[in-house]
């Protein structure tokens, strides 16, 4: 029943999956026997849900609360639209690949218009469930506490977007507004978790699409020649956890990012560069310039884009690698609104 890339998300029907019965027909309806609990152990996992179910959007939701089952579901399209229109909006919304979604329901038909349309989600059978929590695809490597929080921090995010639309003025005020905090700091024996989940997650704000494992960075970090930096969020809304990592290798000369990624999350928030900004703010106190691998993986164009208007320049092109160089001479500063924290 296994996909081939970890599942971010479990999209769920609702009649005769979620729970035994139809509530339009006026069933009695019952909660599939350890259903509550496959989802409790997802979303402590860090694997998000969402629903997409045909019927009446307030009946539903008015069942769920019974079972006290609402608030682990994210976004629900409870409608009578096509599902994988639904699916479509839920994906939009979490802005997560198409390809680690999971789709649940009891109806063949159903299954496969999803998958007419996104042949890319991994769509399964309703008594399929009580197999789901032994799927390797839904069992992350670790559980950190960023994962634990995943679906706490989009639930603040909403909170947030919400609070924007009815902010009167322009959106630097509002951002002004957010007492964004962001730290970086030397990754410590507890990050390391976090940074192999983030390189194995992120994929579009990855710059070289590498992924580093525990041992791996474990191992780095023992290293003189090389540093790696973490990244922290919040605002007045909450923590947005790890958000970044970064890898340099020192030389006389250079600084040399080995690797530098950011979650898709706070890019909205225009905090991007910053953690780009202070390595090359630190390479000139040292009297180095900055190199920078980067490799297209056909999903990371926005980074490059970072690069370039970082003053970036091409040095080296091997097909899909590149390295580029910054000599320093320009460096962007930290935004206005955002309060930095450095070593």
């Amino acid at each position: 029943m296994c996909g081939l890339k970890e599942i971010k998300c479990v999209v769920w029907d609702l009649d005769n999956t979620v729970w035994d019965g139809i509530i339009l027909e006026g069933d009695e309806v019952k909660l599939k026997p350890g259903i509550k609990t496959v989802i409790e152990t997802l979303d402590n996992r860090g694997i998000l849900n969402s629903i997409s179910s045909k019927g009446n959007y307030e009946d539903a939701m008015q069942k769920l609360k019974e079972f006290n089952l609402h608030k682990y579901f994210l976004y629900p399209q409870i409608s009578w639209n096509a599902k994988s229109i639904s699916i479509a909006k839920i994906q939009q919304i979490l802005n997560i690949s198409m390809d680690t979604f999971m789709f649940v329901d009891d109806q063949r038909f159903e299954r496969d218009e999803v998958r007419s349309e996104h042949p890319e989600i991994l769509c399964i059978a309703a008594e399929e469930y009580k197999n789901m929590l032994s799927c390797p695809y839904l069992k992350p490597k670790f559980i950190t506490q960023d994962s634990k929080r995943r679906r706490l921090m989009y639930m603040e995010d909403n909170q947030r977007k919400k609070d924007e639309d009815l902010f009167n003025g322009p959106r630097k005020d509002f951002l002004q507004s957010l007492n964004i905090h962001f730290t970086i700091s030397e990754a410590k024996d507890d990050d390391l978790e976090r940074a192999e989940e983030l390189t194995i997650r992120t994929n579009q704000l990855n710059a070289t699409g590498k992924t580093y494992s525990y041992d791996e960075l474990k191992k780095i970090m023992g290293s003189e020649s090389h540093r790696l930096l973490a990244c922290e969020m919040r605002d007045k809304y909450g923590t947005y956890g790890k958000i970044g990592i970064a890898l340099t290798e020192d030389s006389e000369d250079y600084v040399h990012i080995k690797l530098l990624l950011m979650s898709c999350r706070v890019m909205s928030f225009g905090v991007g560069t910053v953690l780009l900004s202070y390595i090359m703010q630190e390479a000139r106190k040292n009297g180095q310039k900055v190199r920078a691998d980067f490799k297209h993986t056909g999903r990371n164009k926005i980074m490059y884009t970072t690069f370039k208007f970082g003053n970036f320049k091409e040095v080296l092109k091997n097909e899909s690698d590149i390295i580029l160089e910054n000599d320093v001479s320009f460096i962007q500063d930290f935004p206005p609104y955002v309060k930095v924290t450095t070593p």
